[in-house]
Order: structure tokens, then sequence, then C-alpha cells
């Protein structure tokens, strides 16, 4: 299944020239792609036009099992009251390859997988699942609980192919809050999490609480009485009625207070609801809070609820909110500990209540967008763990709207889903929409000293001067999602050496068999011009660099393609990076642009670690086929099959294969307290869905002609037709017996 290849200096050679520009044979490929710019993300769930409305649906029973095995006929949909015939009816799996193809077809569309030209979907799709915090209404001790509920997830939920996020309603998270598999970008996003320092509590007297202020609001004379009383206690001179404006005109400042980080929490959700249209599929959103107070007359904070329901029912979001206050026992707010004399026990009663008025809006988003609130308990990591089993399966239906849906202005819809003469069963659906998109609402802007800061930009901002194809680079490079006019691909990577220290290589890729497709067939020769920065995690530029790719070729010539692949490298301290690149074909103007990011440690540490693995590809050659030192029957080339120039081949930066050919790596042993004589070793597994779907012996790792005994080089490669089509991930062990240590590395490729 998988030879080992000598483990020499001489692999290195790729890594120690700062920019390069390499051709190899290899066979035809396409990159995964973004949806294309320009594309209206926001239809890609519901779609309120002449064609079809769609809305998921879940369906459990009294043991808390979904139901399979539903018919159309068995649901009664009904919008505004009015019943509605199924016009599509599907049981989906999340998170599977062809979801995408029946939400399309929930649409109207056709039922098919096919991509354009140049264009293919990921074989295996995974889940993608948001964190938002609602740092304004969060405490110290609900901080703890959520980072330690995210941290939980990364370590132990999140799977092979998902992708993630932690996002806030402050932007506190900075750089970090972006959507990705790399779980060391999710637990420093997961430290980020705390509380906003602005959200100091009433400290005049008596205290009132916004339950209270709320109660005030509502005009609920109990209350007010009750609070007039103390007043007039502590101020015996007082007229009644100058006591009661005091009650009336603190409740008036502390709920406008609260209605304005209210609205803030709500227009960022909505931002970030939006925002997740551009991803595939159903996506998950975790709305971790500890609630807040608002008043359901308040027509301004209603309407941002029904936003945030548009939003999601339009982007394929669905909310779990989740109180990171745990299990209450009384009212949330400092103020609510001060106890103060109330004979008539009117407070008492208004903040047993407190509980149930703080927790209304997580209940109330969470309905409206077809999840659930998960509230009341002290396990958050347990709720994200049986949400995302709870979601792993769901119903989508699809109906024709009315022929005066979307005209005569914009009006919430109202969505109910029964399954008839079975009300023993939980259907939990989306509760409405609007028939048109609502128009962008300004951010409120944020007053008082000490108001947390916004989100920091996750790009760069595109220049607005220059020439147009510069422009056209830089608004590629800083796109909030990958564009794939022009197939590139981005693969991150470092090595250390003694007089460098660390060096970080970004391989960039562009598909020759794509670009001669997608370039003037007329001419000969093409040129692309590739743009790339390297950010920290403070989003800070590090480094950019800028490229030029030239080469000849004719549409169809160099049968099974080539590689086109430039090298950047750059040194750079321990820490966590993001590179990002783009790329700009000169003829026809195309472009296109991929992120990755990449942690590098600090090996000054007395700690094994295994450096960054770096894919490579090899094909089949006659002279091959009969290979006798072939080891393990799966045809893999013997140690002295190297190519023609003493190196590894070209890097594979788009790290998809052929099932025809073999994949090469190369990594490093890093090993500070090395001895004279180490006895390093080395195993090799590949993963799909998580589960090992082959395992090789442990194998030691020559050491002999070595000087450097801390950086010990490691190459193999792992013959791929054994395994079928999909994606895959290479995970590899280290392990130094003579220390007892062991260090892990894992890379995702894709078998075509």
């Amino acid at each position: 299944m998988f030879s080992t290849l000598f483990a020499a200096a001489r692999f290195l050679t790729p890594f120690a020239i700062s920019l390069t520009l390499a051709a190899a044979p290899a066979p035809a490929r396409h990159v995964p792609h973004a949806p294309a710019s320009g594309q209206d993300e926001q239809e890609a769930v519901v779609r309120v036009s002449t064609e079809l409305v769609q809305t998921d649906v879940m369906v459990f029973d009294r043991n808390g099992k979904f139901v399979e095995g539903l018919k159309p006929e068995q649901f009664e949909l009904k919008v505004d009251g009015q019943t509605q015939p199924v016009s599509f009816f599907e049981l989906i799996e999340a998170g599977a390859f062809n979801e995408d193809a029946q939400l399309a077809a929930a649409r109207g569309g056709a039922r098919t997988t096919a991509q354009p030209s140049g264009v293919s979907v990921p074989l295996d799709r995974g889940r993608t699942v948001a964190f938002f915090i609602d740092d304004l209404h969060l405490s110290p001790e609900g901080a703890v609980r959520t980072r330690r509920a995210v941290r939980k997830f990364v370590e132990e939920e999140l799977g092979q192919n998902d992708v993630a996020a932690v996002l806030s309603a402050t932007g506190k998270v900075g750089f970090l809050q972006q959507y990705t598999s790399h779980r060391g970008v999710l637990r420093a996003a997961a430290e980020r999490i705390a509380p906003a320092p602005s959200r100091a509590p009433d400290i005049e007297q008596p205290p009132i609480t916004e339950a209270m202020a709320a109660a005030v609001e509502r005009n609920e004379s109990p209350v007010i009485n009750a609070l007039v009383q103390i007043i007039l206690r502590e101020n015996p001179m007082m007229p009644p009625g100058t006591a009661e404006n005091l009650v009336r005109g603190r409740a008036r400042n502390i709920m406008e207070r609260a209605n304005h980080f209210t609205g803030l929490t709500l227009q960022s959700l909505e931002a970030m609801v939006r925002r997740a249209g551009q991803l595939p599929g159903r996506k998950i959103v975790f709305f971790i809070s500890e609630g807040f107070v608002y008043n359901e007359t308040n027509s301004q904070v209603r309407d941002r609820m029904r936003r945030v329901a548009d939003a999601a029912a339009r982007s394929g979001v669905v909310i779990y909110s989740m109180d990171a206050q745990g299990l209450r026992t009384s009212g949330s707010d400092t103020a609510s500990s001060q106890r103060v004399f109330d004979p008539s026990m009117a407070l008492v009663s208004n903040e047993l209540g407190e509980v149930a008025a703080y927790q209304a809006p997580l209940v109330s988003l969470a309905a409206e967008t077809g999840g659930r609130a998960l509230i009341n308990s002290n396990s958050l990591t347990a709720g994200v763990s049986n949400t995302l089993k709870e979601t792993a399966k769901y119903y989508l239906l699809a109906w024709r709207p009315e022929p005066s849906d979307g005209k005569g202005g914009s009006r919430f819809r109202r969505v109910e889903v029964a399954v008839k003469g079975r009300s023993d069963l939980r259907v939990i659906v989306r509760r409405g929409f609007y028939s048109t998109p609502p128009e962008p609402l300004t951010p409120p802007k944020r007053k008082g000293g000490g108001q947390a800061e916004a989100a920091a930009a996750a790009a760069p901002a595109p220049v607005k001067t220059g020439p147009p194809a510069e422009r056209e680079l830089q608004a590629a490079l800083s796109a909030p999602q990958p564009l794939a006019d022009l197939p590139t691909a981005l693969a991150l990577g470092y090595t250390n050496t003694e007089q460098a220290g660390n060096i970080l290589t970004s391989s960039v890729e562009l598909s020759r068999d794509a670009l001669l497709r997608l370039t003037d067939k007329s001419t000969g020769r093409h040129h692309f011009d590739v743009l790339g920065m390297v950010f920290d995690q403070e989003g800070k530029v590090v480094k950019g660099f800028k490229q030029e790719i030239s080469f000849v070729g004719q549409f169809g010539d160099a049968p099974g393609g080539t590689r086109v692949v430039a090298s950047h490298q750059a040194v750079v301290p321990p820490g966590l990076y993001q590179v990002r690149v783009a790329a700009r074909a000169r003829e026809s103007g195309r472009t296109g642009s991929a992120v990755e990011w990449v942690e590098i440690p600090d090996l000054k540490r007395e700690k094994l670690t295994l450096g960054s693995v770096f894919l490579y590809e090899r094909v089949a050659r006659p002279e091959a086929e009969d290979d006798e030192d072939s080891e393990e029957g799966g045809g893999a080339e013997s140690p002295r099959r190297e190519e023609e120039d003493g190196t590894l081949g070209v890097i594979t930066a788009d790290r998809r294969f052929a099932r025809s050919s073999w994949l090469r790596f190369l990594t490093h042993v890093y090993s500070p307290a090395a001895t004279a004589a180490p006895d390093l070793a080395l195993q090799i597994q590949v993963f799909r869905d998580d589960q090992p779907v082959f395992t090789a012996p442990l194998r030691k790792i020559p050491t002999q002609g070595l000087t450097d005994l801390t950086r010990v080089p490691y190459a193999a490669e792992v013959t791929l037709s054994d395994f079928p089509a999909g994606r895959y991930v290479l995970h590899l062990t280290a392990i130094d017996r003579a220390s007892k240590q062991s260090a892990t590395q894992r890379v995702a490729f894709v078998i075509e």
C-alpha cells in the first residue's frame, strides 16, 4: 500500500528557492469552487417568485427520535392560514454531497449534480456550524461555560469535512471570525470570548432590573407602586407624583439602553445569518446568550426579530439558542440580588418571572427559524452534541406561491406545518419570512463610553484607485468567499532551518487543463498575475508577494493536463497565519482566489513536533508496472524510483489525485531534545468520514547520514488505486521511543 522514499536532505530542494514556477505532468482535474460573484445567495433557500418556496421540516416522536418514512400527503402546509399543496417533498441527509442538488430541485431547478465546466463538487461534504456569541448579554461565568463548550466541539465534534466559525455580536473575535476547518483558528477564536465591558448594572437606589423596567413600561401598577413606596420611605418629604416620575424616568432610560444593546445584537445576528447564505447546504447556528428583556409591543425590536427569521429562511440557517447562564433559580441582573424591603411582594413576584422574561427571546428566535431553545441546563456541551445529531436529517417541503406574492410591498408570511392525524408528533419548522427581501437597516450607532468596537475586517479592503487590472486582482483577494471563475488552489506549510528559522511556503496552483479551456484559444501564450498576502491572527499584513505566471500551450494539447504552480516563501515567527491569494488571467480578465490557514508552533520548546505535510503526485509510468520492489501488493514505488531531478516532484496545491496515481508526502520530525541516537518511528493512516480505512505498520525513520538530528525529514508514498473516489485525510503519527513522546499531523486530500 505504501513505501518509504529516501529520507535525505535532497528532498528539501523544492523549498530552497524563494519563488519557483514549475510544470509537471498530471492527470486532468479541477478544484472546488465558490458561487460566482454576483450570484443572488439570499435566494438560495427561500425563493419568492414564480418558482417554488421551500422550507425544511423536522419531525420527532415522543422519545425525541426523528420520524422517517413520512409521505407528502401526510403533511398539512399552511401559509397565512391558507392550505397550500406540497409541490416538492424529499427526505434529506444534512451534509450529504447531493444536498445542494436536492435543494435546487426543490426550487424548481433541474435535479443534477453536473457543474459548470472547470468545476467539480466535493464528494463528501460535511456540516456547517457557527457559534454566535451574544457578548453584549454575557457574564464572566457565562463566558467560561461558552468557551468550554466551543473548545469541546472543536476537539470532539468537528468532523473531517465540517467547517465552523466563532463569531460575536461586538466583533471582539476579530479577524478569526471566519468559517474554517482549521482547529487552531477555532481554538484561538474561542479564547477571545468575553463579556462586553459596557454592560454596567444599574447602581441607583432602589435597584431596578430590566425586567422591572419592562413592567413599568407596560404600566403594571403593583411594580410601580412598590418602587414608589421604597423611594418615599427614603425621601419622606418627596411628593408621590415626583417619586412616580422618577421611577418612570429611570425605567425609560434602562429600557432605552437595553433596547439599544438588543438592537446591536439582532443587527449583528441578522448580518451574520445573511452572509451564511454564501455557503452551501443548511447551516446550524448556536446563538449563545444570557437573554435580554424586550417589550413585545416595541415594533422596532419585533421587526428586527422577524428580519432575523427571514434571513435564516433565505440563507438556510437554523438557530438553536442556548442560555449561557445555565440552570437559573432567580433573576439574572446584578441588581436583583440587592434586596429591598417590599411588603407588597410585588417586586418578588416580578423577579420570579425574570427567568422566563430573559429567556423569551431565546425561545422566540429558535422557534421562528426552525430550531429549539436549549435552556435550563448546565451542560452547553451536551446541548451542542445532541443538536448535531438531531439536525442530521430533515424533510424538504416546497410550494408554489400565490401570484400576488412579491407584489405590493413586503409583508411577513406565517408558515405552519403539521402531520395529519398525528398530534403525538413534534414538528419543528420555520415560522415565517418576508414576501420580498427587506431593505437593509442602518446599523444603530454605538453610544456611550466604553462601547465595544465593530467587528474587525476578515479581509483587506479592495483598492479604489489604480489600473482596472490591479483593482480586479485586489477585489478577488478581498472577496469574502473564494472566487472560482479562474480555478485557483492554495496549500500552506512550514519548514524550519537552523539558519533561517521558520519558512512559510505558499504554493499556488492553477489547473492548466482548466486554464486552456478558459483562456484565449487563438494564442499559444498565457499570462496570469498572482497576488498574495500573509496575515497574522490579528489581521495585520505580515508579508506580501506578487508573481507573473506564463506558459505556452494550445487548447487540447498536453494530454492529461499539466500543473502550474508558483511557490513563495517567507520567514516568519511562530504563530497563526492566514494566506490569501488571487489570480487573474490577463487575456480574459477572469479572476480566482483561495484562502488557507497555517499554525506554526514554537519549536524551541523541548517537545516532539511533526511539521507540515507537503503533498506531491506521481503518475504511473510503464516501467513501474512490473516493479519487483513494490511493497505490500499495492503497486507502491521502490525507494530508488524518484523524479529525474532527484526531488519529490512538483507540489500538489489542490490536493486532488487520480486513483491511478501515487500520493507522495514529505514531512519533518522536529525534536529539540534529540539524543545522539534517536529512536524515531512513524505510522501512516488514511481516514474517510473520520473512520480509518488504512493503517500501515509503524516504520522506523532512518537517520543515517544526517548531521542535524533535531530536524529529521521523512518521505513516503501511498498508492491510491485501492481507494474509491472521495475526500480523505492523511494522518501521520511520529513517536520518539527514547523520550516517550509522540506528535501527529493531518492533511486533507481528494481522490477523483
